[in-house]
């Protein structure tokens, strides 16, 4: 059985810093794209980074480039989403999500190619 756990959310105040864990389990990253999506209250979900577990190549949303970071660890079979200088617009849940694939659109995820996904976990940015 394929699944998707996330951990390391949280309440952080604004300009800290989180990183987010995606353990897979049932299927081994080489042969999947992982994407974290985020979804704020009353807003569309949105798919802010991917990456390709074969080759490691990724995509990254313009509107969080250069504080979110996206990576892997095959060994353990998990991905992160390494998030700095946190804002207030960053509370969210934020879910890991994989399909069957072997590249990252340079779109940007979207939710509907995903099959399979996390239960998510709550990032709440506030002072």
């Amino acid at each position: 059985q394929k699944q998707l756990v996330e951990s390391g959310g949280g309440l952080v105040q604004p300009g800290g810093s989180l990183r987010l864990s995606c353990v897979a389990s049932g299927f081994t990253l080489d042969d999947y794209v992982i994407a974290w999506f985020r979804q704020a209250p009353g807003k569309e979900r949105e798919g802010v980074s991917c990456i390709v577990g074969k080759d490691g190549s990724t995509y990254t949303a313009d509107s969080v480039k250069g504080r979110f970071t996206i990576s892997k660890d095959n060994a353990k079979n998990t991905v992160y989403l390494q998030i700095s200088d946190l804002e207030p617009e960053d509370t969210a849940v934020y879910y890991c999500a994989a399909e069957f694939t072997f590249y990252c659109s340079v779109y940007g995820p979207a939710d509907y190619e995903f099959e399979y996904w996390g239960q998510g976990t709550q990032v709440t940015v506030s002072s």
